[in-house]
This record gives structure tokens, sequence and C-alpha cells, in this order.
């Protein structure tokens, strides 16, 4: 099986969700409890939506567990900054033509967020920066078409 690459803030989200599901066991179990006691199951739609719930919250956790199970867990503050970008680094880009400034943490797909600056490791930008250096100019293919950037820094944050 191979391992798949997450950063140390990764897993804590993974297993702060996972302790979060296994609290909600018991109550679930709780509520299929309860709706036994109403009588007919056929027509009972509290012991059905109860039972759907339990089915949901234990492939959450069963999911949970594997992506867990099969992590490779980076910690980038550990290592000696070379400049090099890699798995777990955050690397602010200049754009060349527009001289508009960008910066991004490549992380594992799952816990890739535009939004929040953090790009999949499979995505084209940080396809086309992993392992390349600090002051480097890289021509990556986007969907949008060819950009130019230098890297600016990389910080192994």
């Amino acid at each position: 099986m191979d391992k798949v690459p997450m950063t140390v803030r990764g897993e804590k989200l993974l297993r702060d969700e996972l302790e979060v599901l296994l609290k909600r066991r018991p109550l679930i179990s709780k509520a299929i409890g309860e709706a036994r006691e109403l009588g007919d199951l056929k027509e009972n739609a509290e012991y059905h939506a109860a039972r759907e719930e339990q089915g949901i919250c234990e492939a959450q956790i069963r999911d949970i567990e594997y992506k867990l199970s099969v992590a490779q867990v980076i910690d980038v503050t550990k290592m000696t900054n070379t400049g090099k970008v890699i798995f777990g680094t955050t690397v602010t880009l200049i754009d060349v033509n527009t001289d508009e400034e960008v910066k991004y943490q490549i992380v594992a797909d799952d816990e890739a967020n535009i939004k929040e600056g953090r790009i999949s490791v499979n995505s084209p930008i940080a396809r086309g920066l992993i392992g390349k250096m600090e002051g480097d100019e890289v021509n990556i293919q986007t969907p949008g078409g060819t950009k130019e950037f230098e890297i600016d820094a990389v910080d192994y944050i």
C-alpha cells in the first residue's frame, strides 16, 4: 500500500474530526434505541433517519481511519530550509507579467483549499513548482494558459 503525503495540520484536522464522529456514535445508537421503542419500524421515520445517520457516520469513520492509516505525515518545520520547493512548503510567487504576488502552501489533495491558499500537490501549479529553487523563474501550464512566475520565497513553516 502506497503512503500518501499529509501535512501535520491535515493529520490534526482528520484526528479532530474522527474524535467528534466517535463521540456521536453512542448518541446515534441511543436515538436508534429510542426510535425502536416507538413501535412499528416499517413506518417509523425517526428510526430510519437514525439508521441512515449511523450509516453515514460509520462510513466517515472508516474513510478517516483509512486516510490516517496510509498517511505519511511530513513536518517541514523540522527540515532545513534549502530554498527548494517540496511538499508542505509555502511558496510566494510573483507573476512576471503583472507583478501580482500569490502565496500557496503545497498540501495533500484532501487538504487543498484555494481560498485559503492551499493547493494540491497534484495541481498543475504545484507540479510545476516541486523541485524548483527560490529565485527560479517557472512557466506553468494552467487551464487558463501558460503563466510565468518567479519564486520569491520558499518557507518551511
